[in-house]
């Protein structure tokens, strides 16, 4: 370093970079050097690299969430940014609740309740079901966003820091450990506002509680958010009330359903978890776009985050499990589909709306995307025809009470093999109904002869103890 050169100068070929650039930024937050507490940054490029709108109010709010971020001693992400960002984007177009709406949807979830009575042998919910705005929506889903997302933002910290240091001349590395808690905090700030515009998104995009698929809301919570549902009923050539009953079925079965089985709300979300924190960041893409970052273009570094350039191609043991997960998503939607079928059977329109609401699950909305962009992971029933196809079979054959029986424990639900060959789930249940012994597998065998003590002789060895 040259003798009067100081920490956070650009040396060499950059010495006429402008000092809105975004490299002396970054620098400048590696060296601690903030002369006027960080104003000097050009917040329209933050808000850009932030994905935000360049408008004053969002600007203004930016920099003084990102001030917070980097004066805070915290090593942590702040995801109250997130909460805060998502309730900001909800509320742009939301409408409140109108007491007609309230009688109207009241009513809806009352008749949900009775059909649903008459075809599932699964108890109600003991939680009177509401109605919610897009940003009390927000506010009771964020706490689950939060957790999934977390791994990813994490990694993205980690990786940066340690990709930034890479890009430091060597005498500036010592600054690097000072700086790191600052930098994670402000790399975590731009993560969580970015989720937070997700979620934001998705508030104007949901119908209900359940409408993603897994418990966003609190234990045997139902809601539906009337605004929502009143747009959905726009492109549908049926009548509104119609509309309202058949999803008011549809959220109470699936609220009754994680009532019902009691280890499915944890089992769901472990899986969800333990596939996330397998997400790695690509180190490389990181690297590059410190070393080579195009300050004229800030979108390329919001973009580097939702596209899902960041995070490599998934590992086979990644892929194992969200082939589980995407099973276990098909088996709740599936489930839920063929019980509000027959509860809304005598709705004139159900066919149509039920065509509607598969077409849309299995699509996913712009916001459902991003977030899959995001943290890696699609929540989408992948195979909820085949699911829905099999309960239906099951019901069929062994009745709705049987059928319902098969959500009592993890070890005993219909598997990915179920949904390839339903046929045989079918006929196990069926004679299992009859009163026949089951025919058994090889493995099944096998275990059965070793507990008899029928297994097959193995040669003494002579460190067994004497019999």
């Amino acid at each position: 370093m040259a003798d009067n050169a100081q920490p956070g100068d650009n040396l060499g070929p950059d010495d006429n970079t402008p000092d809105d650039d975004l490299q002396r930024m970054l620098r400048d937050i590696l060296s601690g050097n903030f002369p006027d507490g960080g104003a000097s940054f050009d917040p329209a490029q933050l808000a850009g690299a932030a994905g935000l709108p360049n408008d004053p109010a969002s600007i203004a709010a930016l920099m003084n969430q990102l001030r917070g971020a980097m004066s805070s001693a915290g090593d942590g992400i702040n995801w109250d940014l997130a909460l805060r960002r998502a309730e900001e984007k909800a509320a742009a177009g939301q409408e409140q609740v109108t007491p007609e709406q309230r009688a109207q949807f009241d009513q809806a979830f009352n008749i949900a309740a009775l059909w649903l009575d008459e075809v599932i042998a699964i108890s109600e919910i003991t939680v009177v079901p509401s109605l919610i705005t897009r940003r009390q929506w927000v506010a009771q889903s964020m706490p689950l966003w939060t957790q999934l997302a977390e791994p990813v933002a994490t990694s993205i910290a980690d990786t940066l820091t340690g990709a930034l240091g890479d890009q430091l001349p060597e005498e500036m590395r010592g600054m690097l450990a000072q700086a790191m808690p600052m930098m994670r905090s402000l790399s975590g700030t731009l993560f969580a506002m970015q989720l937070g515009e997700v979620v934001g998104e998705l508030a104007t995009e949901v119908i209900s509680g359940g409408d993603i698929g897994i418990p966003l809301l609190a234990e045997q919570h139902a809601a539906l958010l009337p605004q929502n549902v009143m747009a959905f009923s726009e492109g549908l050539d049926v009548g509104p009330d119609q509309v309202q009953i058949y999803l008011a079925v549809r959220e109470l079965a699936h609220a009754r359903l994680f009532r019902h089985a009691r280890w499915l709300r944890l089992h769901l979300i472990s899986a969800i978890r333990s596939f996330a924190q397998g997400i790695s960041v690509d180190a490389g893409k990181l690297e590059e776009l410190a070393s080579g970052f195009d300050p004229s273009n800030p979108e390329e570094l919001r973009q580097a985050m939702v596209d899902g350039s960041l995070i490599p191609p998934k590992s086979e043991a990644q892929l194992a499990a969200l082939a589980q997960l995407e099973t276990m998503l098909a088996l709740i939607e599936g489930w839920v589909n063929v019980v509000t079928a027959e509860a809304t059977g005598r709705l004139p329109g159900s066919v149509s709306i039920a065509e509607m609401v598969r077409r849309r699950r299995a699509a996913g909305g712009p916001a459902e995307s991003a977030f899959a962009t995001l943290v890696g992971l699609e929540l989408r029933p992948r195979r909820q025809r085949e699911a829905a196809a099999m309960w239906q079979a099951v019901t069929d054959a062994v009745g709705n009470d049987a059928r319902d029986a098969l959500w009592a424990h993890p070890d005993i639900l219909p598997t990915s093999a179920d949904l390839d060959d339903p046929a045989s789930l079918v006929a196990r249940l069926v004679a299992k109904a009859s009163g026949v012994e089951p025919e058994l597998d090889e493995i099944d065998q096998a275990l059965e002869a070793l507990l008899r003590g029928d297994g097959p002789e193995r040669p003494l060895d002579p460190n067994d103890p004497p019999a």
